[in-house]
């Protein structure tokens, strides 16, 4: 199967964990590797670890508050979400479109039902 990469813009709210200086949009990096961990999703902000969660947790997220562990997503308006990671550094909270984190799904959920070539 192939890794699936999509880059996105997204907006540091703050930025305890990320050396951000810029107030505006960022770019960060949505991946899938469903051979590495089919049930997971991994975002690279700026200046810090990738951190890796569950492809639901995310999808769920989408719809209503969800995750009570490092990483916690919920909606915020009808364009927006929020992924809030935490680490021993702080909380960095990430504003994103909500049209990107779900074509984003839809491409790992193709990509996941693809059969593969022998």
């Amino acid at each position: 199967m192939s890794v699936i990469e999509q880059y996105a813009r997204a907006h540091i709210v703050t930025d305890t964990d990320v050396t951000v200086q810029d107030s505006g949009a960022v770019p960060v990096i949505l991946r899938y590797d469903p051979d590495t961990d089919p049930r997971a999703v991994r975002v690279r902000l700026p200046g810090t670890r990738e951190w890796a969660f569950s492809r639901s947790l995310l999808e769920q997220g989408l719809r209503a508050p969800a995750g009570d562990g490092d990483v916690r997503v919920w909606p915020c308006g009808r364009v927006q979400a929020v992924v809030e990671f935490h680490s021993a550094q702080g909380v960095s909270v990430v504003q994103f479109e909500s049209k990107t984190l779900v074509r984003f799904l839809r491409r790992t959920y193709t990509a996941a039902a693809q059969p593969v070539a022998h």
